[in-house]
């Protein structure tokens, strides 16, 4: 308790240098009146990286090397979401960039921080804590390779989520090893803790499906951009028409509550390896190519040409399964009942365990004046009203350290707390998530 409090301590004593700093360089602001872009690096020289510069238009500037990267005002595209626009110090230039993500709505005001020089955190005030993390991404992996798609300047927005969910789930193997069944008995038995993310296709809709629940039926030109800008985890042409699961698919099971399920082939399970999602992967075998053969005939409802077509699928995946490390867990589906029993244990299923106990975070409205402070992976959220008020009222701490996630999809893990250094009385009692 004493270590906790004298880090609470040197957090407010931080805070207040951090807020003299702010006063003064607004002061300078003031009294000049709006700065011109050539004012932008001596302007911003001194700040520490991760403080926010308030300016006209409710926009914050961030330095990282020679790009100025500056949040606010209206978007070039849409003036309902927040705008990004990178200023080059060395050609003094101004850049738009091409910008992915789900982008924030406009508020009244925001506040800026930088993040491992890679991503930038931006807290919207006059907001719920559900919806005023955004994270902005900026040199992340994800941002290079989009830029080598792209061949401009990228940034892409991130939602923070308050909170952990469980992993997803990838399930591979080839046709009539046991898939569909094994998964059947999961959401029979767990109903409320699994879901299927809707996959996305070019396809016209058969007669009675319905967009959204069997499919998210999509124009080709719309789902290509998408898949350029890194929306989907996986895609293969089928029949001259695209098929796919997109990131916002999967997420929005997790938003649900649930823990996703992907039934996918194993080169869509590459895929989704290569990509952001934190996911388990399992492959079911047969126990033998010859009791695979048996089992897809026994169906008797294909022809001897679409059999011969899938027993030459199934060699090869079952090769691709077994030696390239692509899988966490290999389950051979020789008795069904046992083959269940090990999928319930990889998951962490026990005995008796039929929801999923999903703590969901208390909200807190955070103002639309508030000021931050940075210390390692911790964030300091001071929602004092008043100018001079005492920086103990309101204040939060934003733990970044499991952070879990990000673009194209939202970055999970954000812990908060509630603090009052005043009294010292931080424990867990104060966690808000």
């Amino acid at each position: 308790m004493h270590n906790f409090s004298m880090w609470i301590y040197s957090l407010i004593c931080d805070f207040f240098l951090v807020r003299l700093n702010l006063l003064y360089k607004e002061y300078l602001l003031t009294s000049m009146g709006e700065a011109p872009a050539f004012f932008a690096d001596s302007l911003l020289g001194d700040f520490p990286n991760g403080v926010d510069l308030k300016s006209k238009g409710h926009k914050t500037a961030i330095c990282i090397g020679s790009k100025i990267y500056v949040i606010g005002g209206a978007d070039h595209e849409s003036t309902a979401v927040i705008g990004v626009q990178i200023f080059e110090k060395s050609s003094g230039e101004w850049i738009n960039p091409t910008v992915l993500g789900t982008k924030p709505k406009v508020s009244n005001g925001h506040s800026a921080v930088l993040l491992n020089g890679d991503r930038i955190l931006v807290i919207k005030g006059n907001s719920k804590s559900d919806g005023c993390f955004w994270f902005l991404e900026v040199g992340t992996p994800f941002i290079r390779e989009q830029e080598k798609t792209h061949g401009n300047e990228v940034v892409a927005w991130s939602k923070g989520v308050l909170g952990n969910v469980e992993k997803p789930i990838v399930i591979s193997g080839p046709s009539g090893v046991g898939k569909g069944t094994l998964i059947s008995e999961l959401m029979k038995e767990f109903p409320s803790m699994f879901g299927f993310s809707v996959s996305h296709t070019t396809r016209a809709p058969r007669e009675k499906e319905q967009n959204g629940f069997h499919y998210h039926f999509s124009d080709r030109s719309v789902m290509e951009r998408e898949i350029k800008d890194g929306k989907f985890l996986e895609f293969a042409s089928v029949h001259g028409n695209l098929y796919g699961t997109s990131v916002e698919a999967v997420e929005v099971v997790a938003d649900a509550g649930k823990r996703c399920i992907l039934d996918i082939d194993v080169q869509g399970a590459r895929s989704v390896r290569a990509s952001s999602l934190d996911a388990i992967f399992i492959f079911i075998s047969p126990p033998s190519f010859e009791e695979l053969e048996k089992r897809l005939r026994a169906r008797a409802t294909e022809t001897e040409e679409q059999i011969q077509k899938r027993l030459r699928n199934a060699r090869a995946e079952l090769e691709q399964g077994k030696s390239s490390g692509l899988f966490d867990h290999i389950l051979v589906n020789d008795d069904l009942e046992s083959c269940y029993e090990n999928l319930k244990n990889i998951l962490g299923l026990t005995e008796g365990v039929k929801t999923a106990h999903k703590t969901y975070p208390e909200l807190v409205d955070l103002p639309v004046e508030h000021l931050v402070s940075k210390i390692d992976q911790k964030i300091l959220i001071n929602c004092g009203a008043g100018e001079y008020q005492k920086a103990s009222d309101n204040m939060y701490v934003l733990d970044l350290s499991l952070l879990k996630g990000g673009a194209p999809g939202r970055t999970r893990g954000l812990n908060l707390f509630v603090t009052n250094p005043s009294t010292d009385r931080v424990n867990g009692d104060n966690q808000l998530s």
